[in-house]
Parts: structure tokens; sequence; C-alpha cells
């Protein structure tokens, strides 16, 4: 039996054509549904990346997220992350083909996240983001963990007056999680959610890099 290798190399491909493929294989689907060009780009990155069209069935966005998610990236805005797998995950090429070369935040494994939450009893989460304070004013904020985190955020817009320039919540789990989701898209933000209990790390990461997709193709 000839292995997938030895098929592969009789007829090789680069990345860029592997993922050319992937995309056209994806909109053979059928899934776009109402999406406009550049809500699908980014679903359909995000399905590239779970390899689960029923995830868009949850995908809601929010605001004048293109125009203010492009307009942040151009101006090297800060980068929340609520978890460092976002942070790993995040291609600085991509993000620099966006115009953007500012500075990535995760404080959730911080020494002195770590003993405020000890000392007040509440998740990392929470003090991660009361940590990052006024660079979560104007920044972008990706959740992909910690619905918590989200939490703090809507916390902090409704009582403190900050203003993200885009959100990304894509928080996962079973506890407060469609909560504070719900919660997020009340608030008139700018960004995307993954209504329900689906979401992830890497679902954030794909939705940031298709926003830098639609990037290269405004300029």
């Amino acid at each position: 039996m000839e292995g997938v290798m030895r098929q592969f190399l009789s007829n090789p491909m680069t990345g860029e054509e592997v993922e050319r493929r992937s995309f056209e294989r994806i909109d053979a689907l059928g899934v776009q549904g109402s999406l406009d060009a550049d809500e699908w780009a980014v679903g359909r990155r995000m399905v590239h990346t779970c390899a689960d069209e029923s995830i868009l069935r949850g995908l809601r966005f929010a605001g004048r997220w293109k125009a203010l998610g492009l307009e942040a990236l151009s101006r090297s805005a800060p980068i929340y992350c609520d978890a460092n797998m976002i942070r790993s995950g995040l291609s600085k090429v991509r993000l620099k083909q966006a115009g953007w070369q500012g500075e990535i935040l995760c404080h959730v494994a911080d020494p002195d996240v770590a003993a405020a939450s000890k000392e007040s009893g509440l998740p990392r989460s929470i003090h991660a983001v009361r940590k990052a304070g006024r660079a979560l004013d104007g920044g972008i904020a990706l959740f992909g963990n910690a619905p918590l985190g989200l939490a703090e955020l809507c916390r902090q817009v409704m009582e403190e007056g900050i203003r993200p320039a885009l959100v990304v919540a894509f928080p996962v789990g079973f506890v407060h999680v469609v909560e504070s989701k719900d919660e997020f898209l009340t608030l008139d933000l700018p960004g995307f959610a993954l209504q329900g209990l689906r979401g992830g790390s890497p679902l954030a990461v794909a939705a940031l890099h298709a926003l830098c997709g639609l990037s290269k193709e405004t300029n």
C-alpha cells in the first residue's frame, strides 16, 4: 500500500496551495448563507481551523468590526489575550502585513496576578483583565478561554467607560460562558461572538488572522 506521503510527493503542493484548496472545498459546502464577503472571510477561516461548518450557526458580528478592527491594527493597538495559547498562535507575519507592530499582552500567568487571585479567591482571568486596564481602551481583546475574563471586560465597559476597538468573544466552557457572550452582544462593541458553549483559543486566533487578510484586500 502506498502511504499518504508517497502519494503527496508524486503530486506535491506548497502550503499556500494546500490552504487554497481547503478554502475551495469549504466554499463548495455551500454554507456561507447570509454572510457577506467580509463576514464569510472570518467564518471560512474558522471552519478551516476546526473542520466543522456547524460552528457558523453561533457566529455573530457586532458593530463596525471591520473598519474599527483594521484601524486598530494599522495604529498598532495593544492586543490583549486571555490565554498564552492565543499569544503563541498569533502570526507576527500576518499582523505585520496588516500594519501592526505593537505589543501583545497576556497577564494570566503573571506572578502578581496569581497572588491577587489567591488573596481574593477570584479566578486569575479577572485579575488579568484588571491589570491590562487602560490598554484595553482602544485595544484589541481576544477571549478564547476565560468567560469571566470577558465578563470583567464587560463590567469595565459598563462601569468604567472602557471601549475596546475590537473584541473577539470566543470563551469556551460550561459556566458563565453563554451569559458572558450574550452580555457582550448587548454592549454595542465592535467584534465577534460565538454564541453557546463552543469557542477556544485557535478560533480566536483564526478570527484575527482573517481580519489581517481583509487588510490586504483593502489596501
